[in-house]
């Protein structure tokens, strides 16, 4: 397992630094250099004072998410968020997310599978409000057609902006639906009684072959169906569902607000709060095209892109953008380190025991 984490790491390493290259390819590295250093630093603890906050309140919607199956305590829900949260930034494929139900399971012996469908709830607020500013966005911003950014396979552009928020939405609809179908009574038995009839299927074996599917796979999977429908029941407390949902306005907004505070040191960035966040969005739109662990130049390419829009030269923009993704990351990664050593979990045999499994 060390040796597969190593290699891992060494290609997230290795393809980070590829994408900060193409990235930044045209943009003089002593340029950027000035301008790095000419940005006002003090600006840097209240925004992220300001993003640390955000993710306070994460935690407390998660807290809300989980009571209805599972009451936690704000630390116990503190630390495997920002465990999770800081995984997404060192490892690819996103697998703080499974990571974070993973350390649950560990600590508090809930069910990893309610854990995991509590993040999938969570992350239907977050992706109702990213669509829901995005039509904000495409309705009140002009995005000149010919702006086009290359970045390795990708050509950054209001197509590919569209494209990504068109696969964002159905992202969302999927959830919806599993959300239903597991949800609801009749639908769960319906999925039960299919995985619990799987064993039918080999009619040409023994009734004893049948027998050990029966208690390997099928009950193993009802189970797991149980435990992930437990994680929804918040659908159950419409109170609960408007609280978590003004919750994540304000998350957004905080977000947002960490932006502009940033934004407020870095010379060349004279925008309103409306537009940083209209450059907030076109990034987090375009870091969801597949990327390098902690999304490095996929981000600062789409930041640039973002920029650019709003009448920012290319330098300004390249410079604020490495910057602020530093400060939107760093702190993250610091207080998740911070976390799995209060907690004393190892994160990255977290990580791959639930890849391992195929979960």
């Amino acid at each position: 397992m060390k040796k597969n984490i190593t290699i891992s790491l060494i290609i997230g390493i290795t393809i980070s630094a590829l994408a900060l290259y193409l990235a930044f390819r045209n943009v003089p590295i002593s340029d950027l250099l000035v301008y790095l250093i000419s940005i006002n630093y003090v600006w840097i603890f209240p925004a992220v004072l300001v993003l640390l906050t955000s993710f306070v309140l994460r935690v407390f919607r998660w807290q809300i998410i989980l009571e209805s199956s599972a009451k936690v305590s704000f630390w116990q829900a503190f630390h495997p968020l920002m465990i999770g949260f800081m995984i997404n930034c060192i490892l690819p494929g996103r697998v703080g997310e499974v990571a974070r139900p993973a350390v649950l399971q560990k600590k508090e012996n809930i069910p990893f599978s309610t854990g995991l469908a509590t993040v999938a709830a969570e992350r239907v607020f977050d992706v109702s409000m990213l669509l829901i500013l995005f039509s904000i966005l495409l309705a009140n911003v002009n995005i000149d057609p010919n702006l086009d950014i290359v970045f390795g396979k990708y050509h950054l552009n209001r197509e590919t902006l569209v494209s990504a928020g068109g696969g964002t939405f159905k992202l969302l609809l999927l959830l919806i639906v599993g959300i239903i179908m597991v949800g609801y009574g009749k639908t769960r038995k319906a999925i039960n009684s299919l995985i619990m009839s799987i064993p039918y299927l080999f009619f040409f074996s023994g009734p004893g072959f049948k027998k050990k599917i029966q208690k390997k796979v099928c009950e193993p999977l009802v189970s797991f169906v149980e435990n992930f429908t437990s994680g929804f029941a918040l659908i159950k407390h419409p109170k609960k569902i408007c609280l978590c949902i003004g919750l994540s306005v304000v998350i957004w907004g905080l977000s947002a607000f960490s932006y502009y505070i940033m934004a407020l040191g870095c010379p060349g960035i004279e925008l309103s709060f409306a537009e940083i966040t209209a450059h907030m969005i076109i990034i987090c739109f375009f870091i969801a095209l597949p990327s390098v662990p902690g999304f490095w130049g996929i981000w600062e390419a789409g930041g640039v892109f973002a920029l650019v829009l709003f009448g920012v030269s290319s330098k300004d923009a390249a410079g604020y953008t490495l910057a602020n993704h530093a400060i939107q990351m760093f702190p993250v990664m610091i207080v998740g380190f911070v976390s799995a050593m209060v907690t004393s979990v190892n994160i990255l045999q977290v990580s791959y025991e639930k890849r391992e499994k195929g979960l």
